[in-house]
């Protein structure tokens, strides 16, 4: 993951994945562990954001709504 992470617990897990994609990346030397790490931590982040989206939907819609007619605290005043 980056460096300095905290450390964590590896747990070991079987993966089906294109045989031909397995030896190209080996070839590339690139760490098959570590980019499906990666790329999971990728996908649970954005997973979560997603339904923090949707669990949150009525109160980002209301502050949308208030911003809208009221306008924002920092805002210029318009002028007519």
């Amino acid at each position: 993951m980056r460096a300095g992470a905290r450390s964590v617990v590896r747990k070991p897990t079987n993966l089906t994945l294109d045989a031909r994609l397995v030896v190209e990346a080996k070839n590339l030397d690139i760490n098959i562990s570590r980019v499906a790490e990666e790329s999971i931590a990728k996908a649970v982040s954005e997973e979560k954001a997603r339904l923090w989206k949707i669990e949150n939907r009525d109160v980002i819609q209301s502050l949308n709504d208030y911003a809208e007619k009221q306008g924002l605290p920092l805002d210029e005043p318009q002028q007519a």
